[in-house]
């Protein structure tokens, strides 16, 4: 089951994650949020990261000080 997330407004969002390819050739993975469950979806928050919300409500992950 993935990992959700009810922002202030009451609206679900699901964390996901995949693997891109920078333009330098390096690979990164990266999250985000979405409404729906899709391909990718994660059941946790990777280490070293927390949720956070903008301004708007809409989530995201940012790195915790460790």
């Amino acid at each position: 089951m993935a990992y959700e997330y009810t922002n202030k407004r009451g609206n679900k969002y699901y964390l996901h994650g995949r693997t891109t390819t920078l333009r330098n050739g390096r690979q990164q993975k990266i999250y985000y949020f979405a409404r729906e469950q899709k391909d990718g979806a994660i059941d946790r928050i990777p280490e070293g990261y927390m949720v956070s919300e903008t301004a708007n409500g809409l989530p995201v992950l940012k790195r915790t000080n460790k």
